[in-house]
């Protein structure tokens, strides 16, 4: 985990002395709401339907137990006892009171967090896989470079203000757990055929108002060159994206207007005027930021663990957990666990102080103090040993984390949607709740298999609703709360679009109508058949006929 040194810490001290002092001149009048309004979104302050939220960064997912002790502290002191994790990996508190929000930053400091650059038309957090390091299918390990991109990023006076905030994801295994593809920039790292490493550069991608999956604009980008040609890329956005229109202005919108071919046209010659100038990275500091990232001192253990593969099948309950929230590691013995924050009856992602205090624990007695914060709204042990799993199990099951739903239709993604967003054309949270409850049998939800169900509350798509395989869009319709459902969404390196199925549903059919897509999938799947496999084979109508016979 990356460190910082007394640099860093100054930057961030200075900046909550800073906003402290905005802060104070805006509560006294000083300082107008036009004002204030870029201060605020620069520090990661939204004020939203019925209080403040504060969103926090959490650079790829790295939190430690001391930054989840520091959390639960603030939580407690400064909100309403608990946390919620967003799909961009970062943490969000949702009823700070606006002159408190000073002294929180400076609490988040003394562990090295903060909220830069958590808002606004900037560069935002660079995420990556939550089993970055770990993964046993990894090419390279993308932190280090996640981390130089934050380090780049952070601050750029060039790239302050932007047409439209910008996201970028970086994945370094074969499977793309980072959802790359819909992101402003992807990066997939790649080795060329004499084994050298690059990127496979993406860009255009992005949810929202006009979802998009981002077009390759360079197969292959040599790793020394990571930094001039992401430079390439935001200068050409700078400078022909729209500013005349919010809802135009993401990169999305120009790569489509140019056609992806001129649009890497335009980025290669930019790149061409300043590829070997001093931002070109060296091999001396790849390897000053790689130091802070380097593997474990992990035991040596010849494979699997006789004890925990004996625990697997004498006991169901721990075979079901161990099948959906245990992950293969690359290191014999060892394994990376995801802690369900996916309970029925909880908001996903939302996680209590005495949570945070116990996943601190967790992480220190089982995962060398730390844990990952996932874009699927769950936390990561990345360090357990096979032989902690069964005794690990059960102090998940104390604390709520052991819901074996991981992969499963009642993980869902979900944004806050109209119980705190003033965005939100309808409530989120509670579709999802109606859902869980649904479809509360684990035997059941391990039959139906892999399925990603996402929600969100508006077009703005925080619940990454056009990737899920199922994705729902809450709707206004003369003031009244509506779902609009589309299927066969997916966020891998095949990314595509959802298709909508039709009409909008009331909020209390939305059960119902999902079951009625389960079970067209039940009955059409072959034996080894996901859903999205079923979808992509037999096509939209079979659902829609289901879904829509007994409605006319």
């Amino acid at each position: 985990m990356y460190i910082y040194d007394e640099y860093d810490q100054r930057i961030v001290e200075d900046r909550v002395k800073q906003f402290r002092d905005q802060i104070r001149r805006y509560l006294q009048g000083e300082l107008s709401e036009a004002e204030m309004l870029p201060l605020r979104l620069q520090n990661g302050l939204y004020i939203q339907r019925y209080a403040p939220m504060l969103r926090l960064a959490v650079p790829y997912g790295a939190l430690s137990s001391a930054r989840l002790r520091k959390l639960a502290y603030v939580t407690r002191r400064y909100d309403k006892g608990y946390a919620h994790i967003t799909t961009r990996q970062n943490i969000q508190l949702n009823w700070p009171e606006l002159e408190d929000v000073p002294d929180i930053l400076a609490e988040l400091a003394t562990v090295q967090m903060h909220a830069i650059q958590t808002s606004g038309n900037c560069i935002r957090n660079t995420t990556t896989d939550q089993f970055a390091g770990v993964a046993a299918d990894e090419v390279v390990d993308p932190r280090p470079w996640c981390e130089i991109v934050r380090e780049w990023s952070t601050f750029h006076p060039e790239f302050a203000f932007l047409p439209r905030k910008f996201k970028i994801a970086i994945n370094g295994a074969r499977e793309d757990r980072a959802a790359v593809g819909v992101h402003d920039i992807g990066l997939n790292a790649i080795r060329n055929e004499a084994g050298e490493l690059g990127f496979e550069v993406l860009a255009g991608g992005g949810l929202g108002r006009t979802p998009m999956v981002g077009a390759v604009i360079r197969p292959f980008l040599p790793w020394q060159h990571l930094l001039t040609y992401l430079e390439s890329i935001l200068r050409v956005y700078n400078r022909y994206g729209r500013r005349d229109n919010k809802f135009k202005a993401r990169i999305k919108i120009l790569v489509k207007a140019l056609t992806p071919e001129v649009f890497a046209g335009k980025v290669e010659a930019e790149w061409a005027s300043m590829k070997d100038s001093g931002a070109t990275l060296t091999q001396e500091e790849v390897d000053r930021v790689s130091q802070y990232f380097q593997e474990p001192a992990y035991e040596a253990f010849d494979g699997d663990d006789a004890s925990y593969l004996e625990k697997r099948r004498t006991d169901k309950g721990f075979d079901n957990w161990a099948m959906r929230n245990v992950h293969p590691h690359r290191a014999p013995g060892y394994a990376a666990v995801t802690l369900s924050l996916k309970p029925t009856s909880v908001a996903p992602g939302d996680i209590t102080a005495e949570q945070l205090e116990a996943a601190a624990d967790l992480a220190d007695r089982y995962s060398l103090g730390e844990i990952r914060s996932t874009h699927y709204q769950n936390l990561v042990l990345p360090y357990v040993q096979q032989r902690d799993l069964p005794e690990l199990w059960q102090k998940c099951r104390e604390l709520g984390f052991a819901t074996p739903n991981i992969g499963l239709l009642t993980d869902i993604i979900c944004c806050p949607g109209g119980d705190f967003c003033s965005l939100a054309n309808a409530k989120s949270l509670p579709i999802a709740e109606a859902i869980q409850r649904t479809f509360d049998d684990l035997d059941y939800l391990h039959d139906i298999g892999e399925l990603e169900l996402n929600i969100s509350g508006c077009m703005n798509a925080c619940g990454h609703h056009h990737i899920g395989h199922i994705g729902i869009l809450g709707v206004d319709k003369k003031g009244q709360e509506f779902y609009q459902v589309s299927l066969g969404g997916r966020s891998g390196r095949d990314a595509a679009i959802g298709q909508i199925l039709g009409p909008s549903f009331a909020a209390e059919q939305m059960p119902t109508v999902v079951q009625k897509v389960i079970n067209v999938y039940v009955e059409n799947r072959t034996p080894e058949e996901r859903f999205i496999d079923t979808y992509q084979r037999i096509g939209m109508a079979p659902f829609k006929e289901s879904v829509y016979a007994a409605n006319h």
